[in-house]
């Protein structure tokens, strides 16, 4: 009996933790919570705006092992809508210095980067508007993709990239990058999800080419991974780069992408020095057919995780504490990257952390508001007032 509890207690004590540190390459991040990149469609030519400000300030207090600036665009006709962020121009580069200027002279939080061509998406206008398609008239732009095929059928067709196309954004890439570095961001993510433009390479849904670069797997895989090459190869070594990808099409009506595939480009990158995987799935087709529940992308990070040994992150209806510990408990994935959850509270890890009593620090400002059973989540420090 001494020695069943004896194992017991071993097993409980190294348990992996939601508020353990993890590394990504060489970044030691403080627990395993990301705030996820949420778009915001609230830039000025590519430009951060007072938007910009307020909502990464409010996410940098929340004590997030990580924060990660929203998905944006390499090159102006990667961006989504007309209100997307953009790092192709030195306007952009110094308009989001101020916002990491004052994230830092406030917070210690890491920050993270996703860089992103929309492809075929691109040029919609912004939700709040219905994100159709924009007509040039109505402010939009030809888009480029893959193939020269619409995202919806009564869509205008992108162009399908040339040689000289494929070359402009992948040096677009490794030139945002290097501006993120500039800015002393510290690590970068690159989008291959949510039916943009690497992910249509990806997916035969979006590629139909009959060049090198469609067709077979290992075909549809070569620009993602020239472009992931790219970047990393142009960063300092203390620089981490990981991948979001869609695990999934969510399509069963003919050839798509699915799980086994992204195994294997995950296995690819991980060649070529991906330090996560990001785990999300669909947007590449509007016929998707998604069964949403709480935690419903999980299993596509844990799958990946067990064939690949890569740290990945989990996504999707993750919002209460407990299902954010059993996730990284049961080895489902290593880290969560919330997104909807942190904007409706912007103090999750904080509530996280009285609720599995872990500890984080909170800026020394704040501490007075916390209810005296819950003073463990900063320690045992108390705040008294004059």
């Amino acid at each position: 009996m001494l020695i069943f509890l004896h194992a017991a207690f071993n097993y409980l004590h190294t348990m992996t933790s939601l508020f353990d540190s993890i590394s990504l390459g060489q970044l030691t991040l403080a627990n395993r919570i990301m705030v996820s990149p949420m778009c915001q469609y609230s830039a000025d030519h590519g430009n951060a705006t007072a938007w910009h400000h307020a909502h990464l300030n409010s996410l940098a207090l929340s004590d997030a092992g990580m924060l990660c600036i929203e998905a944006t665009a390499v090159t102006p006709e990667g961006r989504i809508t007309p209100g997307c962020l953009g790092l192709w121009n030195d306007d952009n580069e110094a308009a989001l210095k101020q916002v990491l200027d004052n994230i830092r002279a406030v917070s210690p939080i890491p920050v993270a980067i996703q860089l992103a061509h929309a492809g075929r998406k691109a040029s919609s206008a912004v939700p709040w508007e219905g994100g159709g398609l924009l007509e040039p008239t109505q402010g939009g732009w030809d888009t480029l993709a893959p193939s020269a095929l619409p995202h919806k059928p009564d869509e205008r067709a992108p162009s399908a990239m040339t040689r000289d196309d494929r070359q402009r954004v992948l040096q677009g890439f490794v030139q945002a990058a290097q501006r993120a570095v500039r800015l002393g961001i510290q690590a970068i993510e690159l989008h291959a999800a949510h039916g943009y433009l690497l992910h249509q390479f990806l997916s035969p849904i979006a590629n139909q080419r009959d060049d090198d670069y469609g067709g077979s797997l290992q075909n549809r895989m070569r620009f993602p991974l020239e472009v992931f090459e790219a970047v990393k190869n142009a960063m300092p070594a203390s620089m981490p780069v990981g991948v979001r990808v869609s695990a999934t099409d969510w399509y069963d009506q003919g050839p798509s992408w699915d799980v086994a595939q992204t195994i294997q480009f995950a296995q690819a990158l991980k060649q070529r020095g991906v330090d996560w995987i990001d785990v999300s799935s669909g947007g590449v087709t509007p016929l998707q057919n998604i069964t949403v529940g709480p935690g419903y992308q999980v299993d596509f990070a844990q799958k990946i995780k067990q064939a690949t040994g890569l740290p990945t992150m989990a996504v999707g209806l993750i919002t209460e504490p407990a299902q954010a510990q059993r996730i990284i408990e049961q080895e489902q994935a290593d880290m969560v990257a919330l997104g909807r959850a942190m904007l409706y509270n912007p103090r999750w890890p904080w509530h996280a952390a009285a609720s599995l009593q872990a500890t984080v620090t909170g800026p020394q400002q704040y501490w007075r508001a916390l209810p005296p059973s819950t003073h463990r989540i900063f320690g045992d420090t108390t705040f008294g007032q004059r």
